[in-house]
């Protein structure tokens, strides 16, 4: 089997922050794989550009969808490197390591006779929402009953992931000289207060299986003008992470029920909702303990969103499964050498062995 690391490297040596750079990943990935003489085709949308690899047949479809975009980073980040075995740049485990083993997976088995589908998706805009990239494919079709995303977990299973529900509050006070400021009513102190009791409210307090909370972060605010001014207008945007069994309808006419302020979406996103005893999940946890010996697979649910959501409302049921690193988004992102090339095992055995275990569940 092709060793994934040489490909990681060149990957990560891309500056793939903006969506010039992510298509020159993407062209990058299509020659790759194009001269290991797999099936590519590639699918533009606004401007950007994906990946869709199919090999195999058979009843059951696994998409291995991996991103190609990275948050933006210093110019010493683009230039890889390792010591102590570890590959440290940005993207090393967030995520061209699920990228680079997808693809050297892609290539291992083109030729074997397979009895389940495989779907390989590179896309271009994770980071940013996933609406032009992983979004559209499965608008388009691209589906698939199991889908497996390749985001750092440490070798873990994150069957589920919170929602996202962005908010733009606009709170209006009163105006009054700033030596008589309790002739008007300060609107980012109201704002302050609003904040406070939105962290009281119901849903702030509730819990699940895999959650103590959902996540509420006061993400920007903006007001006043001058110093002498009582400020009589404050903008406040809250990025709350729901969590998968509430309702982000119900979320935000909670908050409109304690305030006269105006509250409007900014986004929305699903949450992922895979079930445990989903039998692909159990497939995937024997083949990380058959080849990882691991007495127990860690399933865990993560507090950020992931493509895994688009393919909810289609059936599929996604994963967050990948290698092992730390520090991603962070100045010394990187991954274990070594749990690359053992990422890369596991999805091999994981799909060689699909159809035999799943017949076992019957």
């Amino acid at each position: 089997m092709g060793d994934p690391i040489p490909l990681l490297k060149e990957l990560i040596k891309i500056d793939s922050s903006t969506k010039a750079g992510a298509n020159e990943a993407i062209a990058y990935c299509e020659q790759w794989l194009t001269d290991q003489g797999l099936p590519v085709k590639k699918i533009q949308n606004n401007g950007f550009h994906m990946l869709v690899c199919e090999i195999g047949q058979g009843d059951h479809t696994v998409v291995l969808n991996g991103h190609i975009d990275v948050i933006e980073a210093e110019e010493r980040q683009f230039q890889p490197y390792i010591k102590d075995g570890k590959m440290y740049g940005r993207g090393t485990v967030d995520m061209k390591a699920g990228v680079a083993a997808f693809m050297a997976v892609a290539a291992y088995l083109k030729d074997r006779d397979l009895t389940s589908m495989v779907m390989l998706q590179i896309v271009p805009d994770e980071e940013t929402g996933g609406i032009n990239g992983t979004k559209y494919l499965t608008e388009n079709g691209y589906l698939g009953d199991f889908i497996i995303c390749g985001e750092p977990t440490n070798m873990g299973i994150a069957i589920q992931s919170k929602g996202v529900l962005q908010l733009d509050i606009t709170v209006q006070g009163k105006s009054a000289h700033g030596s008589r400021p309790w002739e008007g009513t300060n609107a980012i102190t109201k704002a302050m207060n609003l904040f406070e009791e939105i962290l009281e409210l119901p849903f702030a307090q509730e819990r699940s299986p895999m959650f103590t909370k959902p996540s509420i972060n006061l993400a920007k605010i903006q007001g006043g003008t001058v110093y002498n001014k009582v400020p009589d207008l404050c903008e406040m945007s809250l990025d709350i992470r729901y969590l998968p069994d509430q309702s982000p309808e119900d979320i935000v006419h909670q908050i409109q029920a304690i305030t006269d302020a105006a509250v409007t979406i900014h986004n929305c996103n699903n949450p992922v909702k895979t079930k445990a005893d989903n039998p692909y999940v159990k497939a995937l946890g024997e083949s990380i303990k058959r080849i990882t010996q691991l007495e127990k697979v860690t399933i865990f649910g993560q507090h950020g969103s992931n493509d895994g959501q688009f393919f909810n409302k289609y059936g599929g049921s996604a994963v967050e499964f990948g290698p092992v690193g730390s520090d991603w988004h962070g100045e010394n992102e990187m991954v274990f050498i070594e749990s690359v090339r053992e990422y890369q095992d596991v999805l091999v055995d994981f799909i060689l062995n699909l159809d035999d275990y799943l017949e076992t569940q019957r």
